[in-house]
């Protein structure tokens, strides 16, 4: 009987997933987050902080210091410029990042570009400008560079051992660790990097205040920096307001704040201000951008007209003025409004031996001083070594001198080029480095004249090398010649201050307080909703028709000037201050600004009432729904200091139901949910000293029952007024009458406040 066959089974298809041959491809394990970042992220934290964004003692960062060495190698330190980018293309060779990266560093370096007290880059074609965002450098392959002069004090002695040297990233050539820079360079050129976690932001001093503070410290340890250094010092010049506190701040801690302010010029034939000097945090367009914002809302109406008018000459910006202005009043308001005064903050972070430090100016001193003379040890060393050496050869050859023929003899009489050597080395009883040199000294020189020139250094070698090992053996010796140096760089790069220090009198505030934008009839309007208008008496003529959204309504509207106070009850308890020149001048047509969003309310806090004050001299009078008021002078939200929000506004168990500034008492008419109406007038309420006074009871209410409305009686209309008036409170009020019926309608909150 025939065996059946066995169905065959189809083969599974291929997986076309290349994953899926390999082994443990597609299993999911789980980690700890710690452990992913222990393993990934710290190392990239790390390496950002030690090999990118915080400079070393040097004042350089790792992408400086290989640009420059680079520079440096090609021979850039004299003769003429050559093509940024030949430059950049080198620096690749150390430098693993990407040319416009390079090119970049570079930039900032140049003289161009104007960054740096002392650049060490000089340039040739358009580098940009650090105040300008707008001047963008041209590319590497149009502009040229060279190393400036002052390099030369970055790397005197490089060649002598006098810092250490690693390879660069693919192993093929050397590069230094630091540069041995025969100045404190950290302080003399600003430096800014933005590591993980941490971020570094030295300001520039003076070399010559610098120098002179080093020089100090190495006389007397104790010695007060501050004799010599007395402030920053930034390339773009500008003034420092001088503020002592702050000063001794950086140089004691190395953190802090300098408020830096642009210098002017007053042009009366144009009737023009010319801003030639600005701080080095902003730029020339973003001060021009703000000073328009500033005339745009009203805020500046002495201002005509202004523009950029930078050249080659440098930075130029023109304000024209109106006729009959003030302008140092004028730019003592700008300096307050805009960038023209601005701060510069300190941060000086810096790595010492690997790790990241924030050090005061006399520490990063006392550590450059340091490093200086480590490098100068290492130096002294280097050249003792090699004038030993020297004096090895010379004095084998000293010998020689005893005997020239005997040596020529010698030389001849061997037979083998190799037994030379030994031969000599036997004849004169001289090492093998000795017989050597003795050996390769041509024959043209084998005189007495040669050897007798050759030995009239021995004893002045001696000298030099006794004079070098007492420098290894005395300290002083060393701290003597980095004062020297110091002296030398001094004199030959340092340069007058360019930065003017300035001291700040209070008037001055005093002034831009009271000034700090013209005063002008307007005439506001609040809504409901917290809409805010400010219109001025021309704009109200062309229209009066009020632009509101579906279901609002006015609660304020009065007649003011640009410069009243402005107070915002919220139903959070707290009152909002703003000025009425906070807010631009609009028209009828618009809705306003949104009163939340300008002044920052917290989230889901909604604006109920809104009053203007001129000079804080009126009295506050707030009714709350269960019939009470409350009356107090409205000097109570008074602050000396400029705070915009005030919490405990009024009495947190009570619900406000509208609120007036009145000069004297008037009397007022109150609406209930009952249907009643009751005038009282406000003197009969007594004067609270605290804005959370509960108030005193004015109108009882009935059981579920609540007050809805107040309003001046100036603003009501009444047939028989006396029906509601009553003298004595706390009162029900009347029922209203039919003839008033019409009146009943208006329950809403007053909609006027004049």
């Amino acid at each position: 009987m025939a065996r059946k066959k066995k169905p065959e089974v189809p083969e599974k298809p291929k997986s076309k997933d290349p994953a899926a041959h390999i082994e443990g491809a597609g299993i999911i394990e789980r980690q700890n987050i710690t452990d992913t970042l222990e393993t990934n992220y710290m190392p990239y934290a790390m390496s950002v902080i030690l090999s990118r964004a915080i400079p070393e003692i040097d004042g350089f960062k790792p992408s400086h210091r290989k640009l420059l060495y680079t520079m440096y190698k090609m021979g850039l330190l004299s003769g003429a410029k050559i093509k940024s980018a030949n430059i950049v293309g080198r620096t690749m060779q150390l430098n693993p990042h990407g040319d416009a990266a390079i090119y970049e560093t570079m930039v900032r370096m140049t003289t161009g570009n104007e960054t740096l007290l002392h650049p060490f880059v000089e340039s040739k074609g358009n580098f940009g400008k650090a105040y300008s965002r707008n001047m963008a450098y041209a590319a590497a392959r149009y502009t040229e560079a060279k190393l400036a002069p002052i390099c030369k004090e970055l790397f005197v002695d490089i060649d002598k051992d006098t810092v250490d040297f690693v390879d660069n990233y693919d192993s093929t050539m050397k590069e230094p660790v630091l540069f041995p820079t025969r100045f404190p360079n950290i302080l003399c050129n600003v430096n800014t990097g933005i590591a993980v976690g941490m971020a570094s932001n030295i300001c520039s001093f003076n070399l010559r205040e610098v120098c002179d503070a080093a020089m100090g410290l190495i006389r007397n340890p104790d010695y007060d920096i501050a004799d010599s250094i007395k402030a920053p010092d930034f390339s773009g010049g500008g003034s420092i307001v001088y503020d002592r506190a702050a000063i001794d701040a950086v140089l004691n801690t190395g953190r802090g704040g300098i408020k830096v302010r642009a210098k002017y010029t007053y042009d009366k034939s144009g009737n023009c201000i010319d801003i030639t000097e600005i701080p080095p945090t902003t730029t020339s367009e973003a001060i021009i951008d703000r000073i328009i914002e500033l005339a745009k809302a009203g805020k500046i109406r002495e201002i005509s007209d202004i523009r950029d008018e930078t050249d080659k000459t440098g930075l130029k910006i023109t304000i024209d003025l109106k006729r009959s202005v003030d302008y140092n009043k004028l730019m003592r308001r700008l300096f307050k409004l805009t960038p023209l005064e601005d701060s510069f903050p300190c941060n000086f972070n810096i790595l010492v031996g690997g790790s990241p430090v924030v050090m005061g100016v006399k520490d990063i001193l006392v550590e450059w001083l340091a490093f200086r003379a480590e490098c100068v040890t290492r130096r002294t060393f280097h050249e003792l070594t090699g004038a030993k050496d020297r004096l090895h050869l010379l004095e084998g050859l000293q010998l020689i001198l005893l005997d020239i023929d005997k040596a020529i003899s010698i030389i001849r009489g061997t037979e083998l080029e190799s037994d030379v050597v030994p031969n000599l080395m036997t004849g004169f009883g001289i090492d093998e480095v000795q017989a050597n040199y003795v050996a390769e000294i041509k024959l043209r020189h084998l005189n007495r004249e040669f050897i007798l020139k050759k030995l009239e250094d021995l004893e002045d070698l001696k000298a030099a090398i006794a004079d070098m090992e007492d420098i290894l053996a005395h300290k002083r010796r060393i701290d003597k010649i980095i004062v020297s140096e110091l002296k030398e760089v001094s004199e030959t790069f340092g340069i007058d201050r360019r930065t003017d220090i300035i001291y700040d009198t209070p008037d001055e505030d005093e002034d831009v307080r009271e000034d700090a934008a013209p005063d002008y009839p307007v005439r506001i309007f609040f809504t409901r909703e917290g809409y805010f208008k400010k219109i001025t008496p021309q704009s109200l003529r062309l229209s009066n028709v009020q632009k509101l959204k579906d279901g609002d309504g006015i609660v304020l509207e009065k007649d003011s000037t640009n410069n009243a106070s402005l107070l915002f009850f919220t139903d959070k308890c707290s009152a909002y201050k703003a000025k009425v020149s906070d807010f631009a001048d609009t028209k009828a047509s618009v809705l306003g600004d949104y009163v939340p969003a300008v002044m920052g309310f917290d989230p889901d806090e909604k604006a109920l009432f809104a009053v203007e004050t001129t000079d804080y001299s009126e009295t506050l009078i707030i009714f709350y729904d269960n019939g009470n008021c409350a009356k107090f002078p409205i000097s109570s939200y008074e602050t000396k200091q400029n705070r915009r929000k005030l919490v405990g506004a009024y009495c947190p168990d009570q619900t406000p139901v509208a609120v007036f500034a009145v000069k004297a008492d008037e009397e007022f008419v109150l609406y209930s949910s009952s249907d009643r109406i009751l005038i009282f007038n406000s003197a009969a309420i007594l004067m609270k000293s605290t804005r959370t006074t509960r108030g005193v009871a004015v109108m009882k209410q009935l059981k579920g029952k609540q007050l809805v409305s107040a309003k001046r009686l100036s603003h009501c209309e009444f047939k028989d007024p006396s029906r509601y008036r009553t003298k004595t409170i706390p009162a029900r009020g009347a029922t209203v009458a039919a003839q008033d019926i019409g009146e009943q309608l208006t329950f809403a909150p007053d909609a006027s406040d004049d």
